[in-house]
């Protein structure tokens, strides 16, 4: 039965992330994401229920539109395939309680924001705004039930989550005169530790600020990137908070180990 449950929310993040992609590829754009039928992108030809079975029909199509033949970014089979992936891993590692709901909805948005970000270089608001409509959800569990943790705990991370930023984005701007950190970033992590509390959002920042400094080194030592050229800092914060929420307290275990 838990195997097959497993498969059942497999399935079921294949198909959000259909409709993550969705978000992706509108919400810059300015396009409802409910409302106007799907399309290919290339020649406009409405797309058909046969055309969108997450996964199987990028590969039943060797990657190219139906119509027009133009080739369809690999971004699709993989947002979808991320996404099934981390549904099974949370329902693995959580089980079939509140908080694997409250984390399907959260890796779904970050990986939405990480795609965004990585594309357009920005966050939109409505994202932030759906995060927050999540974190709000996780508080009120908590105010019922201890088996969330104390309340206190959210609130404090959803302040330890944006502060630093904000205090590093004022800094620079104000003493050293440049941008270093967009608004985006702080909201994001001001919802995630709404979400996940002050203990995991710390770690995640921890994993993100390693993750950006390695891919950021690399890439100039690759000749990709300059020391001045600005890089999406979103995709590297919420793999933080993805990693914080599969392992975020055995790695603060690990840590107090070594120092206490």
């Amino acid at each position: 039965m838990e195997i097959l449950i497993g498969i059942l929310i497999f399935i079921l993040g294949l198909i959000i992330g259909s409709f993550l992609n969705v978000c992706i590829y509108r919400l810059p754009l300015g396009k409802s994401i409910v409302t106007s039928p799907s399309a290919c992108p290339a020649c406009g030809e409405r797309l058909r229920p046969w055309d969108l079975v997450p996964l199987f029909s990028y590969l039943f199509l060797g990657g190219k539109c139906r119509y027009c033949k133009a080739g369809i970014s690999v971004q699709y089979p993989l947002v979808e395939a991320l996404c099934g992936m981390l549904y099974a891993l949370l329902y693995i590692r959580f089980g079939l309680v509140w908080p694997l709901l409250v984390y399907m909805a959260l890796v779904s948005l970050l990986i939405v924001i990480s795609a965004v970000d990585i594309g357009h270089m920005e966050i939109p608001n409505g994202l932030i705004i759906a995060g927050l409509v999540i974190g709000a959800a996780q508080l009120a569990a908590s105010l019922f039930t201890p088996y969330f943790g104390v309340w206190y705990s959210y609130v404090i991370g959803f302040f330890a989550g944006g502060l630093p930023l904000l205090l590093i984005a004022l800094f620079c701007a104000y003493v050293l005169k440049k941008d270093a950190m967009g608004g985006g970033d702080i909201k994001l992590m001001a919802f995630a530790g709404l979400i996940i509390g002050w203990r995991l959002v710390i770690t995640s920042y921890l994993i993100g600020v390693i993750a950006g400094a390695i891919v950021g080194v690399a890439l100039m030592s690759l000749g990709k990137r300059k020391r001045s050229d600005a890089i999406p800092f979103g995709p590297f914060l919420s793999l933080g908070v993805i990693i914080s929420v599969f392992f975020g307290d055995a790695i603060i275990n690990w840590y107090l180990g070594l120092v206490l």
